[in-house]
């Protein structure tokens, strides 16, 4: 199958309503082509969220830890949606990718998918000389893996995909307010914490200049070449 290059977006900070909504017009535009045999429109997406929960499809309430009341009153949605994984919390200095990619152009099965966006992270990670790690049992990146009790979760990772096109992806913890994550047991785990790039650093970041390596690292684990789209 012909490789259709992928475009990079930038939306920015964006309600997670309003992103959710662009990204499945554009996998659902997606999906038609494929079925129609037509070149899908390979896209990788960043962008930021105001305060807001999610819950995957295999998600558990029980991982809620207040009531939806609390969250309202302190001005945070919550959503349930069709990605894996459990529950997560996206927020202002937290880097999202959405990607919206035809893996069979890439000649890639989901798990490689998965795996290659892990080492992606990984890369970047270790250009700020934090090591990354994978972790057997759940996917994401992670930090002191042989650790019991200093495990913690720098990027969570859920996708969705349907004729091998792909939506959802990954959420990297730049300079993210980790009190948030004390409202859920992260990813369904009550043992493992969570952190930052700025927190394991103990200095600020700058998210363009993650945006950047993070896209020179995701075209060597997936192509070479991307055209850049203004918001």
């Amino acid at each position: 199958m012909k490789m259709n290059k992928p475009e990079y977006v930038d939306w920015g900070l964006t309600p997670y309503a309003e992103a959710y909504e662009k990204q499945k017009a554009l996998f659902d535009a997606a999906v038609k082509r494929k079925i129609n045999r037509e070149p899908v429109r390979n896209t990788f997406i960043f962008c930021e969220h105001p305060h807001v929960i999610t819950i995957g499809k295999h998600g558990s309430d029980a991982n809620l830890l207040f009531p939806e009341e609390v969250l309202k009153e302190k001005q945070i949605s919550l959503f349930r949606v069709n990605r894996g994984g459990d529950i997560t919390y996206h927020g202002p200095g937290q880097l999202v990718g959405y990607l919206i990619l035809d893996l069979e152009s890439f000649r890639i099965g989901l798990k490689e998918y998965i795996c290659r966006i892990e080492e992606t992270v990984i890369d970047l990670l270790a250009e700020y000389q934090i090591k990354g790690e994978r972790l057997a049992e759940a996917s994401g990146v992670w930090i002191d893996t042989g650790r019991p009790g200093k495990t913690r979760k720098i990027c969570a990772v859920g996708v969705k995909s349907s004729r091998y096109v792909t939506m959802h992806g990954f959420a990297l913890n730049v300079s993210t307010d980790l009190d948030y994550f004390n409202l859920i047991n992260p990813c369904g785990f009550k043992d493992k914490g969570v952190t930052s790039m700025e927190k394991e650093l103990n200095r600020e970041i700058d998210m363009e200049e993650v945006k950047k390596r993070l896209l020179y690292f995701a075209r060597r684990h997936f192509v070479r070449y991307s055209s850049v789209l203004t918001r």
